[in-house]
């Protein structure tokens, strides 16, 4: 069962977004083109042939989607900065009209009482960097923390919560190993390197942020992670769930926890990494806390004729699905925070991504009814719950997402917001999920507010 009131007084209720995803204005105010805007005009490479142009038009209806936040109670929103916004050519000086616009919403969340959560690289690398080489080269990771050093020294005397990455897996697997993601790339030698340089840039960037924000920052990192099962008790099935586990869990956990890249994956992937003396202590500088992103288990079978990491994911028959084909399994959350926590030592976690996505339609009567994601949000919360009552450290939750967005390869078929966005006209609507959170999130502000001893 869900009991708001057992989540602590501190507990941040919150939502996420991303910029390519919602702001639009791709061409405004000295913006120039990321990797998704390339990838999102190759023919056939996003459904129905959508991009980002206009997406949520948030760049210019923000203060509007800062009422709705403000609507549901938010504690935090979780944003991601656009590096093509700050520095349009990945390198050299910054736009500060690019960055006015963060600077205008960091205000505008603060004077709503809205704890601001800024994300520095949610996957839109400026294309011109991408010309030269991308996150397979070195020098990717050495503009990243320029970027990040020249972001947090105007917005750092305000925003103290900022992430390095948002799921580097889908950047380096997804982007240079599968090509279903921008930039595109099938190359395993290309995508390990990017996975390194991507992990390199993340320790750079904190130093960055650490040694240039005006106020003390808390700095963390986003991983999508999942539970890995095999398919049976086969060996082969039980040794490709120990490297799906690589290639999905330990290959991002265990270099920023000062492990190292996992000797058992270098082996499966058989490529040399682009080590340099002292890299490992940049990677592994410590954090404030881990977010975890997390939206379904993966169950797989042994395929030694597949790509890395030759396991392949199967269907769990019978399960609940979302409108994606993803199987519901709160079950699989518990089970990550508590594994961050025992095996990782993890001391502070936040779940920075759960949701789901439905084919949500505007009734007669102008609402939208999206019981199936209430009951997914309840159950993931419920989740949350159980892992502090072992004793997690968990901080918050960020509903995934704030609006109805672009939904990177799928185009905007594919809703997960609290919030229906009309397309056509921009008209926002609260779900009955956003409802249900707003709802969450004074029960537990008005249990905390009951304990308070009144003054006398």
């Amino acid at each position: 069962m869900l009991d708001p009131t057992a989540f602590p007084q501190d507990f941040l209720w919150g939502a996420a977004t991303s910029a390519y995803q919602i702001e639009g204005a791709v061409h405004e105010d000295g913006r120039l083109p990321s990797i998704w805007d390339t990838f999102s005009r190759t023919p056939g490479a996003v459904d129905n042939g959508d991009t980002g142009d206009i997406a949520c038009d948030h760049y210019r209806r923000w203060p509007e989607d800062v009422a709705l936040m403000r609507e549901l109670g938010l504690g935090a929103y979780r944003f991601s900065i656009a590096w093509p916004r700050v520095i349009p050519t990945g390198g050299g000086p910054v736009n500060p009209r690019g960055l006015a616009f963060y600077d205008r919403l960091v205000d505008a969340l603060l004077e709503a009482g809205i704890r601001p959560f800024a994300t520095l690289y949610h996957w839109d690398l400026p294309q011109q960097l991408q010309d030269r080489g991308g996150w397979a080269d070195r020098a990717t990771a050495e503009h990243f923390a320029e970027y990040a050093a020249a972001t947090a020294r105007v917005l750092g005397d305000r925003v103290t919560d900022w992430t390095t990455l948002n799921e580097p897996l889908c950047s380096a697997w997804i982007g240079h190993l599968e090509g279903r993601m921008a930039p595109g790339i099938t190359d395993l030698p290309t995508a390990v390197r990017a996975s390194y340089h991507l992990l390199l840039g993340h320790g750079l960037a904190v130093q960055a942020v650490r040694a240039n924000a005006p106020r003390t920052p808390q700095l963390g990192y986003v991983v999508n992670l999942s539970p890995i099962e095999a398919a049976s008790d086969r060996d082969a099935d039980v040794a490709a769930a120990v490297r799906a586990d690589g290639h999905v869990n330990r290959w991002w956990l265990d270099p920023v926890h000062g492990r190292g890249f996992p000797a058992d994956m270098r082996a499966v992937y058989g490529v040399d990494l682009p080590e340099q003396p002292g890299d490992d202590a940049v990677i592994a500088q410590p954090l404030d806390y881990l977010g975890i992103n997390y939206y379904f288990r993966q169950i797989v079978a042994d395929d030694p004729t597949g790509p890395a990491p030759y396991a392949r994911q199967l269907e769990v028959p019978g399960a609940p699905v979302t409108g994606m084909g993803w199987e519901v399994h709160p079950d699989g959350l518990e089970q990550l925070l508590v594994r961050a926590a025992d095996e990782y030592g993890a001391r502070k976690l936040y779940v920075t991504e759960s949701g789901a996505a439905w084919p949500d339609t505007v009734d007669a009567s102008g609402a939208v009814h999206d019981a199936e994601r209430t009951a997914y949000l309840d159950g993931h919360l419920a989740a949350c719950g159980r892992a502090l009552a072992r004793g997690v450290p968990l901080a918050g939750h960020f509903a995934w997402s704030l609006l109805d967005n672009f939904e990177w390869a799928y185009g905007y078929q594919h809703r997960f917001g609290l919030v229906h966005v009309d397309y056509p006209t921009q008209k926002r609507t609260m779900k009955s999920s956003g409802r249900r959170y707003a709802d969450l999130i004074r029960a537990h502000a008005g249990h905390w507010a009951a304990k308070v001893p009144s003054a006398r």
